[in-house]
């Protein structure tokens, strides 16, 4: 089985943490930096991150999120978020591009006029959709090289969005979309994997 498979066949939602573990700087500067080639739409990179690590902070996102438990254990808290107005940094990211000699001035204006009109002509109901769309891809693989790294996570959403906007002063343009608990997972508290349908059950060919 090569490494790849390794981990999404290893990875699992923790129900329990060990507490008191500390998450090196540099295991997240390592997932940081490889999370920045996640796939976005209009390579507008959507996703925001933000790591609960002090303990006195760790008690009000817990009180936030009804009281669950792994939060206490974990060795971080994550609220990844996405940008509704991710598409007014275009003209920052394609200039880049630009400067790279990867696209000429006139492709530069079509992809900022594509991308402003599309964004500005659906709306904002789009731009939310767009922003939790976007930011659920890069959660994924932000979980998936927090297991490369030998560190378990799991999903939640079951927190108030609001209280916590406030707590980590999220701005107004930034919807939260899932919390990641992380940490070391207790194995005493692990359970068999559960039932997955097989791939009939969820796959048609046409």
């Amino acid at each position: 089985m090569n490494e790849f498979l390794k981990v999404i066949r290893e990875r699992r939602s923790a129900n329990k943490f060990i507490e008191n573990i500390t998450i090196p700087r540099e295991d997240f500067d390592d997932i940081f930096r490889d999370l920045s080639l996640s796939p976005s739409a209009f390579n507008l990179q959507h996703a925001r991150y933000y790591v609960v690590e002090d303990k006195a902070l760790t008690e009000k996102v817990y009180e936030s999120s009804f009281k669950q438990y792994k939060i206490k254990t974990a060795s971080a808290t994550i609220i990844v978020t996405g940008d509704k107005k991710a598409y007014l940094s275009a003209d920052k990211i394609y200039e880049g591009s630009m400067m790279l000699g990867m696209i000429d001035s006139t492709e530069y204006q079509i992809m900022i006029n594509t991308i402003s009109s599309l964004y500005e002509g659906w709306g904002e109901s789009f731009q939310h959709d767009e922003a939790v769309r976007n930011a659920s891809l890069s959660a994924m693989q932000f979980m998936l090289l927090a297991k490369n790294k030998d560190w378990d996570t799991c999903p939640m959403i079951y927190f108030e969005k609001d209280k916590i906007s406030q707590l980590l002063n999220i701005p107004e343009n930034e919807v939260p979309v899932l919390m990641i608990t992380m940490g070391k997972v207790d194995k005493s508290s692990s359970k068999i994997r559960g039932y997955r349908k097989p791939a009939a059950e969820f796959v048609k060919f046409y």
